[in-house]
């Protein structure tokens, strides 16, 4: 349940955003979007973002109490574990790019916005990524052994 806190945390930090709150901000998007906030940014970035994290808490808290069709578990245990690889890679790659300046991305974003990238942002990217990889895991982990029978176990 580890994944379902961490999406719902994090969507409240959008829906802040989205709702005119300021604070890391600037920090997180770079301040040309904190101070102009274009309307795609902030119907797509911060509510969409939010939307799709409480979508994702949803998710990973239905398919953890197991009241799913057995034909859409390994399903929804594989979608789990990817949306934690993609949240782990986009972590994992930006901090790259940013500690070692590929294409000159640290002249791009300023050195307020790459210092809490690199400390606050992608590390917190990476822990959700390998809450949801867990939380797929254990959900997988608990529905084959669900399907496995005394009998069968040899």
């Amino acid at each position: 349940m580890a994944a379902v806190l961490w999406s719902c945390v994090f969507a409240g930090l959008h829906l802040f955003w989205a709702l005119g709150g300021s604070v890391g901000l600037a920090s997180s998007a770079g301040s040309d979007l904190a101070v102009r906030r274009p309307p795609l940014f902030v119907a797509a970035g911060l509510w969409g973002v939010a939307v799709a994290l409480l979508a994702g808490a949803v998710f990973v808290g239905v398919a953890a109490v197991g009241s799913v069709p057995r034909r859409y578990r390994r399903v929804m245990a594989w979608m789990i574990g990817l949306a934690g690889l993609v949240l782990l890679a986009r972590g994992v790659l930006v901090e790259i790019a940013l500690a070692v300046d590929v294409g000159g991305i640290r002249g791009e974003v300023g050195p307020h916005q790459t210092w809490w990238s690199l400390v606050l942002w992608n590390p917190w990217f990476m822990f959700g990524g390998v809450l949801f990889i867990g939380a797929g895991l254990r959900i997988a982990r608990v529905w084959l052994g669900d399907a496995v029978t005394p009998s069968t176990r040899g």
